[in-house]
């Protein structure tokens, strides 16, 4: 009975330790589900963060993909662009050509004409005044129609706007046969409209700013001179810095025929009543002074007849009212070298100053000043010697209803 017991008692110890063993290996079954759970939801995670970047990676290849089909699309545009420029080029290369043989041809003819109004001297227009313009307009008439056939045949095969593009080419031999091509159309009335429109006077005051060459200088200023013989056109040459442009043009020339070039521009502008105060304020008169240091009889004429313009615009704002006080020319200093030059041996030098002195002492103001500069003597030789009787008969007339002019004569013992 004994050792039944022990036996009993042994099993029973034999079954709690197995219990207690199951247990334990039960909690470490348990512990291990929870690691392998844990393994596998880090898995899974990292897994979904593996097939979100895949999606997010594909998502980047499909744009790089459209990207690139974009870019290439592109590219073909490009090369089409760069193909037509060629072509573009290849055809304005071709076109610029056939423009300086037609350029070459009508300067050659445009050199001819101003040689041959070199030889022939001036001309004329309304009023006695010698005017560059005048000159070209003439010549052409004489000249016959071939010029004016190649002028038009120029505009029909090519146009207006292409002809001042070549005022800015690179080339200056291109440059010069443009602007010579440029002033050559500015002559005729009928053009010069369209050039202004075209942009071609702003173009012609740019050369005179930017180019080196005197060539450039002299038929730019020669072209403006033309420009400058319309009324609505000497308003916009004065706006956009036309005298300035014009006097440092003067300053820098070397050849007395760009001198007369300027010069007349200039003469033109001084015709004009409403610009007066502008054309002295940005130093016009002081401009025509500094040119008349050349000498040369053409460029003389020309600054004359610009004061005849200017003193004839200051008579006719004094009648009106509109003036009062000393002549600007006076004022400017331009009484010694007029006196000077009341008795030129050159024909259109007197001219043109003789009609200056007696729009000049018109007006009593100017009276005292004229004495004291010895023109008086210069008024009394015009009124017996002038060759025009319009003029003679003006200078009398001034003499006779001036009093300082009345009182000077006495003065000189002068029976008048």
């Amino acid at each position: 009975m004994e050792s039944i017991k022990k036996l009993e008692e042994k099993w029973t110890m034999n079954q709690q330790n197995q219990g207690n063993e199951r247990k334990e290996q039960m909690v470490h079954i348990a512990e291990e589900v929870a690691e392998v759970k844990k393994l596998l939801s880090k898995e899974t995670s990292l897994r979904k963060a593996a097939e979100e970047e895949v999606d997010n990676l594909k998502s980047q290849l499909a744009q790089l993909k459209m990207s690139e089909a974009s870019a290439n699309s592109e590219i073909l545009k490009l090369r089409k662009m760069v193909e037509d420029e060629v072509c573009q080029k290849e055809k304005l290369e071709g076109e610029i050509s056939m423009l300086q043989s037609q350029l070459l041809h009508l300067s050659f003819e445009a050199d001819e004409t101003r040689k041959r109004l070199d030889r022939g001297g001036p001309g004329k227009v309304p009023g006695g005044l010698d005017s560059p313009v005048s000159q070209v307009r003439s010549q052409l008439k004489d000249s016959g129609n071939g010029e004016k056939a190649s002028v038009a045949k120029l505009f029909e095969q090519v146009g207006l706007q292409k002809i001042l593009s070549l005022l800015e080419a690179e080339d200056a031999d291109v440059r010069i046969h443009a602007v010579k091509v440029v002033a050559n159309l500015a002559a005729e009335e009928t053009n010069q409209q369209k050039i202004v429109e075209a942009g071609g006077l702003k173009s012609l005051l740019m050369l005179l700013g930017s180019s080196e060459d005197e060539t450039i200088h002299r038929v730019a200023a020669g072209a403006i001179a033309n420009l400058a013989m319309n009324e609505k056109n000497q308003e916009l040459i004065m706006s956009r810095g036309g005298i300035s442009l014009l006097s440092t043009t003067a300053s820098h020339a070397k050849d007395p025929q760009t001198l007369r070039m300027v010069a007349g521009a200039i003469a033109n502008l001084c015709g004009n009543d409403k610009l007066q105060t502008k054309l002295r304020g940005e130093g016009g008169i002081k401009a025509l002074l500094e040119i008349v240091k050349c000498g040369h009889p053409d460029v003389l004429a020309q600054v004359a007849r610009g004061i005849a313009n200017f003193a004839k615009c200051e008579s006719r704002a004094s009648t009106q009212g509109s003036k009062t006080g000393r002549s600007l020319l006076i004022e400017d200093g331009a009484l010694p070298w007029i006196v000077q030059n009341a008795n030129s041996d050159a024909s259109p030098i007197r001219r043109h100053i003789e009609l200056a002195l007696c729009h000049l002492a018109q007006h009593e103001v100017n009276a005292k000043d004229m004495i004291s500069e010895g023109a008086l003597w210069e008024l009394v030789r015009i009124s017996q010697d002038c060759p025009r009787e319009d003029i003679r008969t003006l200078a009398h007339r001034t003499l006779a209803s001036s009093p300082d002019f009345i009182a000077g004569l006495k003065r000189l013992r002068i029976d008048y």
